[in-house]
């Protein structure tokens, strides 16, 4: 079994193809239930962001898994075959290990180093676990990948030396600041909130969260003294407002051009920033005198060449560890299963032959038996040290044999035994991060 990873983001797709695969909670939900009940899948979760969408499973068989996984991909963005396979990538086994851990540690997001991502990865580890869908392979990947994120952060200044989504938007959109504005945010999701906690970090005079849902925009807004409006607002407040920040990702536009224009008939500036995917705001209302409108497209155009330098290279050292040591592991872990089938085994014949001297020889001393038995344990712990030592360190180096296996066949192990010892030692751990 392997871990394989299929998925579209904005290093390989435009932002017009990306709101294309975009899915909500449900259609998250949807497409884990589907890759799970796959021929060759035993495990599986999916990633879902503004600017990625990544099926992640264990799987027994590589180009089959590929190809099912990429239909999924291809079907959701309604489109070719040939149109969309240039945009998907795929990482397999020790790629797939890497690929993760760049991810949670931020190095992958379109603001290098955000932290937004870390939680989002343990949501697809907190949904794979209630569906039931995410095992031991899985679960033990995730968990080390939110360790290793949660270390990049700790241990270097990533998060803060690169920008987040909602303030690089704020810097191109408003390049004089928000402070004494008066900014509306619609959308109550995360993104949502890291906006509005923006915003009220920089100083706005005044907040008000739109979202259709009255509760979850009432909650938002009271956590960072803001104002809640109900979405059929949405155009009066867009008429008092400074800056408008969009985050629902609804399908269908919430900000129309008309909207806009009615609104601000007099042509005042407006900044219009459009976090969601797919979009909440109209492009043609761009065109409109005094606004400006930035979308997650021109933001994905500027933070390319956005680096945080030192700190970049920190988070890659950290991972390229974290990845070794998790290899490593996995490998130690791979052969355990037949070190302790054979020790069995070995363990086995001993008290097989000591039973055959308690036949032959009953009348044996208790004290001669204890040291015959002592010493035949002693030979056979010597005889089986040298294979078991060499069977770990073996596991260590790359290439195609399987020592374990070959360990198994030499000694003639019982394969259920083998198999029995894995499903006792690998489990998984309790709850996501």
């Amino acid at each position: 079994m392997s871990v394989l990873v299929v998925g579209i983001s904005h290093n390989t797709a435009p932002v017009a193809l990306l709101e294309q695969v975009a899915l909500d909670g449900d259609g998250v939900q949807k497409l884990v239930t589907e890759v799970a009940s796959g021929e060759h899948v035993a495990e599986a979760t999916v990633i879902s962001t503004c600017n990625r969408l990544e099926i992640y499973t264990e799987v027994d068989r590589f180009h089959g898994s590929v190809e099912a996984l990429s239909k999924m991909l291809i079907e959701r963005a309604g489109e070719t075959t040939e149109a969309m396979l240039p945009h998907l990538y795929v990482h397999y086994d020790d790629g797939a290990v890497s690929h993760l851990f760049q991810v949670a540690a931020g190095l992958d997001s379109m603001a290098v180093g955000e932290g937004q991502i870390l939680g989002q990865t343990r949501e697809a580890l907190r949904l794979g676990q209630e569906l039931g869908t995410v095992g031991p392979a899985l679960n033990s990947l995730f968990q080390q990948a939110l360790r290793v994120g949660k270390r990049s952060r700790a241990e270097t200044d990533i998060d803060r030396a690169a920008p987040t989504l909602v303030t690089a938007a704020l810097e191109r959109a408003v390049p004089e600041g928000v402070a004494g504005q008066r900014v509306v945010v619609v959308g109550a999701g995360a993104m949502a909130g890291l906006a509005t906690a923006t915003v009220a970090r920089a100083g706005a005079a005044a907040i008000v969260v739109v979202n259709r849902t009255a509760e979850r925009a009432e909650r938002l807004a009271a956590e960072y003294g803001a104002v809640a409006a109900p979405l059929s607002d949405l155009g009066k407040e867009i008429a008092g407002a400074d800056v408008v920040i969009t985050c629902a990702g609804a399908r269908g536009v919430l900000v129309t051009s008309d909207m806009v224009a009615a609104a601000r008939p007099d042509a005042r500036p407006l900044a219009l920033v459009d976090l969601a995917l797919p979009h909440d705001i109209d492009p043609q209302a761009a065109e409109l005198p005094g606004v400006t409108l930035v979308g997650l497209a021109e933001l994905a155009a500027s933070l390319q060449a956005t680096e945080a330098g030192q700190e970049v290279a920190a988070v890659r050292r950290i991972v390229t560890q974290e990845v070794a040591a998790f290899l490593n592991a996995r490998r130690q872990a791979s052969v355990t299963p037949t070190v302790v089938a054979l020790r069995s085994m070995a363990t086995s014949v001993v008290d097989a032959e000591m039973a055959r001297l308690d036949n032959r020889l009953p009348d044996l001393d208790p004290r001669a038996r204890a040291e015959v038995l002592q010493t035949v344990r002693r030979v056979a712990d010597k005889l089986l040290h040298e294979p078991t030592v060499r069977v770990r360190e073996l596991a260590n180096e790359t290439g195609a044999v399987s020592y374990a296996a070959a360990l198994a066949e030499l000694f003639a192990l019982d394969p259920d035994a083998v198999d029995a010892v894995t499903r006792s030692t690998v489990a998984p751990e309790e709850g996501a991060e």
